[in-house]
């Protein structure tokens, strides 16, 4: 007998029970799986925005897109995606079926960065890309916004300004309010001392903040920091202030 070529047969019978097995294992209908629940993911990580899971949970039941209790291949995640991504306060979604008999959902907020409560009446949010959001009764720890502010200057001027702020903590802690002039200049009301830093027209704002924070660290450190009543950086290479 010709073992290597038995051994071949044999290797070959088993490989292709093997491949029967596995197939028909594989191609069997999972109709009894049946979804356990949803597991979300606030999936901004530690930036905080306004909805929570129970928000999204809640979404869920309103417009009967809730998966629990459904058998798993009759769950759309294509069409819960579409149906939470036409909400207000999500910028995207990802859903997508576990092993586990758990639909995943993947949200994406969208993140609040400043509250305008301009000078004509309007209390709004908005977004990092300075897209207006609608209200909410969650309390947030925001800049405020205030003074002559229309959505297009929001848009274009004041969220890359709120940004700039946003990206260094010093700023994100010393600024509590900025208020926008009738000729669109800015100025800060900081947390700490009891003036007004003018920025003057909002251009510029990385280099007038570095100014700014060198005056606090060698002027102020040793003048006081409630000796003047008006601090403006508008021009360059150069500091005015107005005495209390």
């Amino acid at each position: 007998m010709n073992w290597k070529k038995v051994a071949l047969v044999f290797f070959g019978i088993v490989l292709a029970v093997y491949m029967v097995m596995a197939m028909t294992i594989f191609n069997t209908p999972d109709e009894e799986v049946i979804c356990k629940g949803v597991s979300i993911n606030m999936a901004n990580g530690h930036v905080k925005g306004f909805l929570t899971e129970d928000d999204v949970k809640r979404m869920l039941t309103v417009d009967h897109i809730n998966p629990q209790g459904q058998s798993m291949p009759h769950v759309n995640v294509r069409i819960i995606e579409e149906t939470l991504r036409g909400k207000e306060l999500i910028d995207s979604v990802e859903c997508y079926k576990g092993q586990d008999g758990f639909v995943c959902i993947d949200i994406y907020q969208r993140i609040p960065v400043v509250r305008v409560m301009s000078q004509d009446g309007a209390n709004y949010y908005v977004d990092n890309h300075g897209k207006p959001m609608p209200g909410t009764d969650y309390p947030c720890n925001l800049i405020v916004a205030t003074g002559h502010i229309t959505k297009a200057y929001a848009e274009k001027w004041l969220v890359p300004m709120v940004n700039i702020i946003l990206q260094d903590p010093f700023w994100q802690n010393q600024i509590e309010q900025l208020n926008v002039l009738g000729d669109g200049s800015v100025e800060l009301v900081p947390r700490v001392g009891e003036h007004i830093a003018y920025l003057g027209q909002p251009n510029n704002i990385d280099k007038k903040l570095d100014r700014l924070r060198k005056f606090y660290r060698y002027g102020l450190s040793q003048a006081g920091w409630n000796k003047y009543s008006r601090v403006s950086v508008e021009f360059d290479n150069q500091i005015v202030c107005i005495r209390k």
